[in-house]
């Protein structure tokens, strides 16, 4: 069942792990630059959140290994931090999560790293724009497929595709709640969004085909066709009928 925030103590609790969550990634963000090995960017996730009294949501999540999801270029989602370094013109989606007072706060961005070229930073501005879409179809009332649709229409007329296989969420008291948040779809389809519902909006953009493939690490997942991936999350309260951002710094 979705989560429905139902009392003020409830919001509180959400917009606090909202903004908590929103620091740690901004800290983590100002780490990237070329040579820096990935699993620094771990390190740093785990030293903040346990400065805050925070718990990691993603460590050990389905036996996930790692605080923070890195996923570099072709890599789309659940990226392992390891000891690749960055290299300039990278692409490189940082995921977070974490838990506060029981309740789950999850948002992600994509940051070019040195001189990207203008095609990467297409990607990474259409799909910020992408979610910034989703976020304005989010209202009380609203059907889920909304959503969706406001995202696909958007991406695919900027001649990139939307991953079909990986979709946003409903999040709270646990990491993946119902309902889903598919970033394609019909405007008329789908449960309808209410009052004090919370979703996590996560667009993943390619650059080439939709289709992906994943490791064999079972974790992280890619582009079919080695293409380059963006990705972008918010968690998002409906309040007063309209999307409450939770997750901005």
């Amino acid at each position: 069942m979705p989560i429905i925030l139902k009392s003020r103590d409830e919001v509180a609790i959400m917009r606090e792990a909202g903004r908590i969550l929103a620091e740690v990634r901004e800290i983590v963000v100002d780490r990237l630059r070329p040579g820096l090995v990935e699993k620094e960017l771990d390190e740093v996730a785990r030293k903040e959140f346990k400065k805050r009294k925070v718990v990691p949501a993603f460590l050990g999540y389905l036996g996930y290994p790692a605080t923070v999801c890195v996923s570099a270029n072709d890599k789309i989602v659940h990226g392992i931090p390891g000891d690749r370094e960055l290299m300039d013109g990278d692409i490189v989606s940082i995921d977070i999560g974490c838990i506060y007072k029981g309740f789950v706060a999850d948002c992600a961005v994509t940051i070019g790293i040195g001189d990207v070229s203008p095609e990467a930073q297409r990607l990474i501005d259409v799909t910020r724009e992408a979610l910034n879409r989703g976020i304005g179809a989010a209202r009380a009332g609203a059907r889920l497929g909304e959503i969706g649709a406001a995202i696909q229409g958007y991406v695919e007329g900027e001649g990139f595709s939307v991953v079909r296989e990986y979709v946003g969420h409903g999040v709270g008291r646990q990491m993946h709640e119902d309902p889903q948040v598919p970033n394609y779809g019909r405007p008329d389809s789908g449960p309808i969004l209410k009052e004090g519902m919370v979703i996590a909006i996560e667009p993943m953009v390619n650059a080439g085909d939709w289709r992906t493939k994943r490791d064999s690490d079972n974790w992280t997942v890619r582009t079919l066709d080695g293409s380059l991936s963006a990705h972008f999350e918010h968690t998002l309260a409906i309040r007063d009928g309209e999307a409450e951002v939770l997750t901005l710094p």
